[in-house]
């Protein structure tokens, strides 16, 4: 009750609350990066879920990626190590000559790439839906009352990913939506893969920047760099799995008829 000891207990009490609100204040603001990284993956995310910009962000990867090979490797005279990542990214062989790879603009090459890049997707996915459509059309006719959706096989010969489209609509598009069920499937299943990664990677990271405090640094500050160097990779990645995956991969080789007994197997 004396005065000397209660207010002692008062001026802790008060040390310990700030303490604490300190630390949540400090846990909220490292919980902020992640969030505003959270919000751009999820921006991307929504895109490929329904599909409404994701043409435009293919587009736009291709020519990021185009630009990305021409700018590093004709700064260092590399015409193999650009033939390399673009037949890597793209399955395609350069669009232009040394000497051109030497000599021109570096946008002038990186907009002919893109577009004999997208030029190939195009004729690419074309032929996807004229060969898959005779099987959609097969199973529709015969099983249509009993299936809702069907799985698509996609694979680049190393990876393969399942790929859902709904039955009734590839059959009365004439498989014009498959293309995109197919850029829908791939880009959500890349960028889902990647952004796990990466929680676990600022986990990781989050924890070692602790002992900057040692070293008289600010653990927050080193986090916020470091964290965004990551998500800068990890979009870089995403970008050039999901075009390399949509240009290199093709449906499995089999017949109709075998697709067709996969589907009653299901059933």
């Amino acid at each position: 009750q004396h005065s000397m000891i209660t207010k002692s207990i008062e001026r802790a009490q008060k040390k310990v609350e700030e303490n604490n609100f300190g630390i949540r204040k400090r846990l909220l603001e490292f919980d902020d990066v992640m969030n505003s990284q959270r919000t751009a993956i999820y921006n991307r995310r929504k895109n490929a879920l329904f599909g409404e910009k994701l043409d435009l962000d293919i587009d736009n990867m291709i020519y990021d990626i185009s630009f990305s090979i021409i700018s590093y490797t004709q700064e260092g005279s590399d015409y193999e190590g650009f033939k390399f990542d673009v037949i890597t990214n793209f399955g395609i062989e350069p669009p232009f000559s040394e000497k051109e790879f030497l000599e021109k603009d570096i946008s002038e090459l990186a907009t002919e790439l893109y577009q004999n890049a997208k030029e190939r997707y195009n004729r690419k996915s074309a032929y996807i839906q004229e060969r898959a459509f005779p099987v959609i059309k097969n199973i529709y006719e015969q099983q249509g009352d009993k299936i809702e959706n069907i799985v698509i096989p996609f694979t680049d010969g190393l990876k393969t990913l399942q790929v859902v489209a709904n039955l009734k609509e590839s059959f009365e598009s004439n498989g014009n939506n498959i293309p995109l069920a197919i850029e829908k499937g791939v880009s959500l299943a890349i960028i889902d893969d990647s952004w796990k990664e990466n929680l676990r990677e600022l986990d990781d990271l989050k924890q070692s920047v602790q002992n900057a405090t040692y070293e008289q640094k600010d653990p927050l500050l080193i986090y916020k760099f470091e964290s965004f160097n990551l998500f800068k990779q990890m979009m870089d990645k995403v970008n050039k799995d999901i075009v390399s995956f949509l240009m290199k991969a093709n449906l499995p080789s089999q017949d109709p008829s075998q697709v067709k007994r996969e589907q009653h197997q299901k059933e």
